[in-house]
């Protein structure tokens, strides 16, 4: 029953902003960890962001500086605020949740949102 949805991707040119949203629904009260993740085309995925139930977040190396996460628990949504980007960050974004704690800026995820495309051209 728990849904995770995303949405805010788009096109953007190279140094441009975005922000992403994600809805939670269900029975979430118990994540230990939320966060972000992204797949380029024919790559594996991998996080990006994550921020825990104490709020501590953490950051790929790639995007520290230039994307924040963080939370609205009153409107059960997750955001990622993409700054600076850059033609690398080209990729197909998932929010993410996980009943155990966040490891760095990854996570034991139990549940996946459908992905919102993320294209950046230079």
């Amino acid at each position: 029953q728990v849904k995770l949805e995303e949405s805010g991707g788009g096109s953007v040119q190279s140094g441009g902003s975005l922000r992403l949203s994600c809805q939670v629904s269900g029975n979430t009260y118990s994540f230990g960890c939320m966060g972000w993740f992204h797949q380029p085309p024919g790559k594996e995925r991998e996080g990006v962001a994550t921020i825990d139930v104490d709020g501590r977040i953490s950051y790929a190396d790639s995007v520290k500086g230039r994307f924040t996460i963080s939370q609205d628990t009153a409107k059960n949504t997750l955001y990622l605020q993409m700054n600076s980007l850059k033609p690398e960050d080209t990729a197909m974004y998932y929010c993410a949740a996980a009943y155990d704690y966040c490891s760095g800026p990854s996570a034991p995820v139990d549940y996946w949102g459908q992905g919102t495309q993320v294209t950046v051209s230079s």
